[in-house]
């Protein structure tokens, strides 16, 4: 992130109130700095709630097309076997192992997101 992003940031998260264009700034930052969003927060003073409440009401203003937001983490060979880590926009990590079927993560997935 250039230093004018970062300035631009910065008086983001200073705001009390932030409007739709300015949480899609945040949460876009949080997305591509690699961390946790609870450590994302702390780091930048932001009470983690925050982030979540608006990750969550962003989430709802999209169509609901059967895609879910997903950030790649890293890619290792587990000794098991094949295994898939999924982290979900709220923060939640959820690891899949060999053998699971579509279906079976779709519920999954609808529980994690409240919808089931």
């Amino acid at each position: 992130m250039s230093k004018r992003g970062k300035k631009e940031l910065l008086e983001v998260i200073g705001k009390r109130r932030w409007r739709e264009e300015e949480a899609r700034k945040v949460m876009l930052a949080w997305r591509g700095s690699g961390e946790t969003m609870w450590a994302f927060a702390r780091e930048r003073g932001l009470v983690a709630q925050r982030l979540y409440r608006w990750a969550r009401q962003l989430k709802r203003g999209k169509s609901s097309e059967g895609f879910h937001p997903v950030r790649l983490l890293g890619v290792s060979r587990a000794v098991e076997g094949r295994k898939i880590e999924i982290e979900l926009v709220d923060g939640c990590r959820l690891r899949v192992g060999e053998g699971f079927s579509a279906e079976e993560l779709g519920r999954v997935l609808e529980v994690l997101e409240g919808r089931g």
